[in-house]
């Protein structure tokens, strides 16, 4: 049974330690532009003491006095100094910034602890702002394009009609992927639809992917993994920017972002919009491409009524119209051959509060909530179909830094709640509701060894308890080579509505049996990294990944002859293992970046062809990237390798190539475009199969193993100012 008053009373003690008065100093971290800088470590005679806000405050002990303190963050100088009385007010540091030909170390919040990336022993990779700014220029809409440049992550389009895609990681199927916003899930079940088709770039500082079980840290559903997608946030310089962006598939995108931070408030807002035309790429008279009407809008608040307190509010509001099917009658011209359609329009709107109180030593105390709201409507000729599903979450976590350790701990309730407003499918209204409670200790051995240990444990409201342990490791050889490993437990509670490699009709989904259990995981994984530097800003680094997950009681969708989907577990399990190798290297201002990925995904449930269908058992992709900083040009090429998959019936698809590549130029201070062309090769699934069977009134669409979109170029503005 779930002992929530036990772990409360342990959660409210450790608040109690986090608020006690002692005597103290202040530092404040500016850098010589004098904007706050986050994550400063302050190092005092060799031992760490803290790390700075969002606000570039760090409290530490008054027993730093007379010792040699060591400011430190990546792209700035460090700086050293001493005090050898107790000052009386806030202490002003300022950093100046480095060369930026320096490496960019990122810090990352998905490990819950603030660390630097390269030093977690949670593996985090990490898409910067500079992937961000990139992605903004190719593909402003969303980021569903620059999630598959990842090695190990294979975006998956579910439907040729409606152009929907999931996220799949390491082999497994998307509903095992958990997908957050700034720390917060929002996209699951029935509002799982169309999720990553609708972030826009622009709005965002990182993406931060967790490959592997991450249940411990957020709950359940990260199974395969964990996207975690990080708003940005206002600086003390003005910020604003509007992209324009018009594509040769009849795309138009026009994006706009502005933040500025004032001394006690900020705002940011993104707003954005894009119109697609229904365009048929092979002519069958069915649409590729669906038409679309979508608006995006995402103002937030901030605010600091002192130097230890920021409380941030915001809403995401996601309007969306998109038709694909039969091109005559998107046109308007059905007739007795020409019916077939699909319009789904969705309204998702979120709301978003947090607040941030920071203590004596750096100790953190944080809620975050959300609310949103979730409507779709699906129309076709069978049926006219609006739902609704809100989706919750709260959390209450404490960061506690201790000695060479760093303890968070927290408490969370999360749900969710799908309504029929029209009644006329089979599945029945449904909720989930969850409490968990959590903890997790971070220990930094010595200088080369980092131990995390993690234990959560969740309670559904109707599929009982789950415990969660997790460990990870992290060990430093020496300056060139280092390793990680990990053991993780997850679940993933029934949804009828969970996204499918295919998508089902909602008017064919049967309720769930009363039967059905929870599925349950275990994943393993290990790495090793290299990396060396030499001459002028060369740099080598190699990373070598093995990952292995065991997934119990699988839930599997059974599609009779009519159609009709039923759900149940299946006995044994499904099993995805394989490794992945990942390698960046700069040289004489050339940039590569290039990963291979060998995946099995085997369903041991069925007595042959156990394979796990839509899955690429290997991977290859590059991206070579030069900057002509005289002539204010930036140039990439990008290729990728996706070799054969089963399909469902057992065939196998031809293994085929992908080709891109990017000009950017510079056009004075404020001003750059951008010359962006995809799929160079042409290669479409249309080229290889028909897109669908039946008749032009009842087609049945083939599940999609490839691009149907074919070659594309675009060219976009961006002003910023």
């Amino acid at each position: 049974m779930f002992k929530l008053p036990s772990f409360l009373v342990c959660f409210l003690f450790l608040l109690s330690f986090v608020c006690q008065a002692q005597n103290e100093v202040v530092f404040k971290i500016t850098s010589n532009k004098k904007q706050p800088l986050d994550a400063v470590d302050v190092i005092a005679n060799y031992v760490a003491v803290g790390k700075t806000n969002g606000s570039g405050i760090v409290i530490v002990p008054t027993s730093i006095v007379g010792q040699r303190l060591h400011f430190s963050s990546i792209g700035y100088e460090s700086l050293d100094t001493q005090f050898h009385a107790l000052p009386t007010d806030t202490i002003r540091i300022e950093l100046k910034e480095q060369d930026k030909s320096m490496e960019e170390v990122v810090v990352v919040s998905s490990t819950r602890s603030n660390q630097r990336m390269e030093n977690s022993p949670t593996k985090v990779e990490v898409l910067g702002r500079e992937e961000m700014n990139e992605e903004n220029s190719i593909k402003p809409a969303g980021i569903a394009s620059i999630l598959g440049d990842v090695s190990g992550v294979q975006i998956q389009q579910s439907s040729a009609v409606t152009g929907n895609a999931n996220v799949r990681i390491q082999g497994l199927d998307s509903r095992y992927t958990q997908i957050l916003k700034d720390g917060m899930p929002l996209y699951d079940g029935f509002s799982g639809g169309f999720g990553i088709l609708s972030i826009p770039p622009l709005d965002l500082k990182q993406v931060e992917l967790i490959k592997g079980s991450a249940s411990t840290l957020y709950g359940g559903g990260a199974i395969g993994g964990l996207v975690n997608i990080i708003s940005r946030k206002p600086t003390s310089e003005q910020e604003a920017v509007v992209t324009l962006n018009q594509t040769t598939l009849k795309e138009t995108n026009a994006n706009t972002f502005i933040a500025k931070r004032y001394k006690q408030f900020g705002y940011t807002f993104f707003g954005g919009y894009t119109y697609q035309k229904a365009v048929d790429v092979n002519g069958d008279g069915f649409s590729d491409v669906p038409r679309l009407n979508s608006v995006v809008v995402h103002p937030r608040l901030f605010f600091y009524p002192d130097d230890r307190t920021i409380i941030t509010t915001g809403y995401t509001g996601t309007f969306e119209t998109r038709t694909g099917g039969d091109m005559q009658v998107i046109a308007g011209n059905a007739d007795a051959n020409h019916q077939y359609f699909e319009t789904n329009k969705i309204n998702r709107s979120s709301f978003e509060l947090s607040a941030e109180r920071f203590f004596n030593q750096n100790r953190k105390l944080e809620f975050k909530n959300s609310i949103s709201q979730f409507n779709r409507t699906i129309q076709n000729p069978s049926i006219n179909f609006t739902g609704a599903q809100l989706n919750y979450y709260s959390e209450l976590s404490l960061l506690i830094p201790y000695g060479n350790n760093s303890l968070v701990a927290g408490l969370n309730a999360t749900g969710d709640r799908f309504r029929k407003i029209t009644p006329n499918i089979p599945l029945n209204n449904f909720e989930n509701n969850t409490i968990g409670a959590f903890v997790q200790n971070t220990w930094s051995v010595k200088d080369h060894v980092t131990i995390e240990l993690g234990i959560r444990n969740d309670y559904h409201f109707t599929y009982g308890d789950f415990f969660l342990p997790r460990i990870a490791v992290f060990y430093k050889i020496d300056k060139h080579w280092a390793s990680r490993a990990g053991i993780g437990f997850g679940y993933k509670t029934p949804n009828a509505l969970s996204p499918q490699t295919t998508d089902i009709a909602i008017q064919d989904i049967l309720p769930l049996p009363a039967s059905i259990q929870a599925e349950k995981s275990i994943g393993y994984n290990a790495e090793v990294n290299f990396r060396t530097t030499w001459g002028d800003g060369n740099s080598l680094f190699i990373n070598q990944a093995f990952f292995l997950t065991r997934l119990s009681n699988p839930i599997v969708a059974t599609i009779a002859a009519n159609g009709i989907a039923t759900f149940g577990n299946e006995s044994k399990p499904i099993v995805s293992k394989g490794f992945d190798t990942y390698v960046k290297s700069v040289w004489q201002r050339w940039e590569l970046y290039a990963g291979y990925t060998y995946t099995i995904a085997e369903r041991k449930y069925l007595a042959d062809n156990q394979f796990l269908p839509l899955t690429p058992r290997n991977r290859f992709a590059f991206t070579i990237v030069r900057d002509f900083e005289k002539y204010g040009v930036r140039f990439g090429l990008e290729g990728s390798y996706n070799g054969s998959q089963y399909r469902v019936d057992y065939s196998h698809t031809p293994g085929y190539f992908f080709m891109a590549a990017m000009v950017e130029k510079k056009l004075g201070k404020h001003f750059s475009m951008v010359l962006n062309g995809e799929n160079f090769l042409d290669f479409r699934q249309s080229r290889v199969e028909a897109l669908y069977t039946g008749t032009q009134a009842n087609p049945s669409f083939v599940p999609l193993w490839a691009p149907i979109d074919g070659r594309v170029v675009n060219l976009s503005l961006k002003w910023k100012f």
